[in-house]
């Protein structure tokens, strides 16, 4: 937590002398008000799979869907109420979803959007490859997993825009009493555009309650009785970096390649079902924008 406040007090004195500096690099960086903002790519992309015995998750076709009103806003299926809005910040009530989910179910709506949002209960999908069954129990062999569930987080979060970037903080709670856990993160994007090149970076640090990462990670005595007793994790932070590149040859056209690594948090590595201590993916292709 320290370095985290030390990292905020950084960020905030870059911020400080910069505060009327437009976030968008150029025209097509935003969003028109009152108009419905719409595109889809098209490629090939791959982002790993940290749990055991889970495939790799592949990208083909990311879509996204968008709509800013005065104050409200629905955006790839997320809506949220705008409280303020000035020069220098930005503060909003809005509703998401984490991705931890999307590494059990192929059709998570965080593996087709790739960003965040939807509301539906999934509890009748099966996982994309179930875990390997073993006839005699071991401490280290998992059974077959049960459901994890799809749920709505509900919360606040505020965007401050300066010339180094935009700085985000968030914390949201989960609405569908699915494990009651809470999110929260802060992350900065720095967006830079040479002619027609854009180039969008971002650093994130996102914390998980221990609700959240038992809920996804934890294993339930049905699954296996010695690792339920044996894993008891407590909160932890991912971090991730993500790159965007982009080419626009036309008003509509873009060529994309974006690649994001998460290292995952200490607490979520500890956990039975993870052979990995990160999740990357990359996609290459081209967005339509209508």
């Amino acid at each position: 937590m320290y370095r985290l406040l030390l990292l905020f007090v950084t960020l905030y004195s870059f911020f400080m002398p910069a505060m009327a500096d437009e976030p968008c690099q150029n025209e097509d960086d935003c969003i028109v008000v009152g108009e419905w903002d719409i595109s889809i790519a098209l490629g090939w992309g791959n982002k790993t799979n940290p749990v055991n015995n889970y495939d790799d998750i592949p990208i083909y076709v990311i879509p996204s869907i968008a709509y800013y009103g005065e104050n409200w806003f629905f955006d790839n299926f997320n809506i949220g109420y705008t409280l303020t809005e000035q020069e220098s910040f930005t503060i909003n009530l809005a509703t998401s979803y984490s991705d931890e989910r999307a590494f059990f179910y192929r059709w998570d709506p965080s593996n087709i959007f790739t960003t965040q949002t939807s509301s539906a209960n999934a509890t009748d999908i099966l996982p994309s490859r179930n875990v390997h069954v073993e006839e005699v129990e071991q401490p280290n062999i998992i059974d077959e997993l049960e459901n994890r569930n799809f749920t709505v987080y509900g919360g606040a979060e505020l965007f401050w825009y300066g010339k180094l970037g935009i700085l985000k903080i968030f914390a949201a709670h989960d609405l569908l009493d699915v494990h009651n856990g809470q999110e929260a993160g802060i992350s900065w994007s720095y967006s830079l555009a040479i002619d027609k090149f854009s180039f969008d970076l971002s650093l994130d640090a996102d914390w998980k309650s221990s609700e959240v990462i038992s809920y996804y990670y934890g294993i339930r005595e049905s699954e296996n009785a010695y690792w339920s007793q044996e894993y008891q994790p407590s909160s932890g932070w991912n971090k991730a970096i993500e790159l965007t590149t982009r080419y626009s040859f036309s008003p509509r056209w873009d060529l994309l390649i974006a690649a994001r690594y998460i290292q995952l948090a200490d607490e979520i590595i500890d956990s039975p079902i993870i052979n990995e201590d990160y999740s990357s993916s990359y996609f290459v292709g081209a967005a339509y924008r209508f």
